[in-house]
């Protein structure tokens, strides 16, 4: 909450609304990702993931994603599935917060 005269600044230095969360350039699913919900954390760096296209994934959470985002059960995630054993193994590339899930789903891309 803005005391005073001052504004609420966002990542930018923008002027933004209290509980305005920024939705630009939002990351889409590219060749070869899917959308995935995940479903059960296994332990470590593994999730139990179901996908759009109906597989569900056991999906690897690499360094750079583990060591700076906390994910959840039901958390929507972009994943990649392996070149090999591709129907049962992926890995995590990208989580969404739940203001980008409902933008998603308002402009049509997400289906789950």
């Amino acid at each position: 909450m803005a005391l005073g005269g001052e504004k609420n600044i966002g990542k930018r230095g923008n002027p933004r609304e209290e509980g305005e969360e920024a939705v630009e350039k939002l990351r889409i699913p590219r060749k070869g990702e899917l959308f995935g919900v995940v479903e059960q954390r296994l332990g470590g760096n593994h999730i139990r993931v179901n996908c759009e296209d109906g597989h569900t994934r056991i999906c690897r959470i690499p360094g750079k994603i583990w060591k700076r985002v906390w994910l959840r059960e039901g958390d929507v995630i972009i994943v990649k599935p392996w070149p090999v054993q591709s129907d049962i193994k992926a890995d995590v590339v990208w989580r969404y917060t739940k203001t980008q899930v409902e933008w998603l789903k308002r402009k049509g891309h997400l289906k789950l």
